[in-house]
């Protein structure tokens, strides 16, 4: 393997795989990492989607129809019906959390693994959550979120960062 320091001030480094040549040997690695990562993208939604209703039964809030939203925006989908809104805002953020597994494996290919993989996943998946819904109008401005609101969506995308990348990790031991 072939070692490439990415950070000298962290010490960060990538590890390259030398791949063989036979051929479809790179094929099946990327096969790999993608179907792993789906799997963790999966289990990642289901963590951060239990995390939401005990959160949710707790504060009294109402589920999000964001992803709904978003995906109008987007993608210029919608449902057929408005009372089928919040059936759809799930199966948007079921796609959505579950797609997000795939970086996770494209960070094992890398030789990234581990707490480091899931650091960088966490911050990845994080930074987006903050970024994407109020850029698209379909939430509030950040400047608008009270701190309170900052330390639970956190709380949630730290457990689905967790969840897929100890799955990840599992699978690929």
């Amino acid at each position: 393997m072939q070692k490439i320091s990415i950070n000298k001030k962290y010490r960060m480094k990538i590890k390259l795989k030398k791949y063989k040549s036979e051929p479809g040997y790179v094929f099946a690695e990327v096969a790999q990492a993608v179907g792993k990562g789906l799997i963790a993208g999966a289990a990642g939604t289901l963590a951060i989607t239990l995390s939401q209703m005990i959160e949710m039964k707790i504060t009294k809030r109402k589920p999000s129809e964001e992803p709904a939203d978003a995906a109008e925006k987007v993608l210029d989908i919608k449902p057929a019906a408005e009372k089928d809104k919040p059936k759809f805002s799930q199966e948007v953020h079921w796609a959505y959390g579950t797609s997000w597994g795939l970086p996770r494996g494209i960070m094992s290919l890398l030789g990234l693994k581990g707490l480091p993989a899931t650091a960088i996943h966490f911050a990845t998946i994080y930074s987006t959550a903050l970024i994407m819904p109020s850029s698209l109008k379909v939430a509030p401005p950040l400047k608008e979120w009270k701190p309170k609101e900052f330390a639970i969506d956190a709380l949630h995308h730290l457990v689905y960062a967790v969840a897929a990348g100890l799955v990840y990790d599992a699978l690929s031991d």
